[in-house]
């Protein structure tokens, strides 16, 4: 009989290195903070740029919907990205660094539960999107009024030109389409095929393990015909018995008996 003992393991040189390389993730606690620090400089530039928009109606008396819509469209330019930083800060934090532990807190973002690499990488996507799509609507306000393929500053230099406003909607749709190849993607590697063990999986032999989840057992009767598995409570010896192929990795605590036993 082969056991999987969950008291051997690596040496202590092995061990110690291997807790310096794992602690080596708290480098990353220092970038957040960073990022919190540049969270707090765009706080700043918002009330700024809001400041300018109520300058600009109390000194001028009125204002035209277009300077409106540009400043208020400047205004979520800058929110878009806070809620860009705060996603960074807070999933890359969960991610690669430690766990918040806010389970239950009435606050708590609904996808944090659930974040990983994947999703944190889709969420960024749709957020830059977001972010693209305010700037190509300010863009196309302003191109309103181009004249000769070209929109002015007061100084006489362009600021928008026919060949600039295509390249900004070029690089929109890329960052669309990179959306969606990260959304399939992460579709893909969410997707389990089942094979001929029914769903059979390590991760449900481990959930067995703890007892988090019904056991799987293998009628042996059916072997022949291919394994038969089927849901079935732990054992009066405390074993949770499966059927696994051939090297297959083994959860912790799982061990190899002769068909016999």
């Amino acid at each position: 009989m082969t056991e999987r003992s969950a008291q051997a393991g690596p040496g202590p040189a092995s061990r110690t290195l291997a807790a310096f390389i794992f602690a080596s993730r708290w480098l990353q606690a220092p970038l957040y903070l960073g990022l919190i620090v540049a969270q707090a400089v765009y706080v700043v530039l918002f009330f700024v740029e809001l400041w300018h928009l109520v300058e600009n109606v109390i000194a001028t008396g009125h204002i035209t919907e277009t300077d409106v819509m540009l400043s208020v469209l400047a205004l979520i330019d800058i929110v878009m990205i806070a809620n860009l930083l705060i996603m960074v800060i807070i999933g890359g934090y969960e991610t690669f660094v430690s766990k918040i532990r806010v389970q239950g807190h009435h606050d708590e973002p609904e996808w944090l539960s659930h974040v990983n690499t994947n999703l944190l990488k889709v969420k960024l996507a749709v957020s830059i999107i977001s972010i693209s799509s305010i700037h190509l609507l300010k863009t196309f306000i302003e191109v309103g009024r181009m004249d000769n393929g070209v929109v002015l500053n007061a100084d006489g230099s362009v600021l928008y030109s026919s060949d600039g406003v295509m390249w900004e909607v070029a690089i929109h749709l890329a960052f669309i389409v990179s959306a969606i190849a990260l959304a399939w993607i992460d579709r893909m590697s969410q997707h389990h095929p089942t094979g001929e063990t029914g769903g059979l999986s390590v991760g449900k032999i481990e959930a067995g393990l703890r007892g988090d989840e019904p056991g799987f057992m293998v009628d042996p009767a059916s072997a022949s015909d291919g394994p038969a598995v089927h849901p079935a409570a732990q054992s009066a010896d405390g074993y949770v018995t499966v059927r696994i192929p051939a090297g297959a990795r083994l959860p912790e605590g799982a061990e190899v008996v002769p068909n016999d036993r």
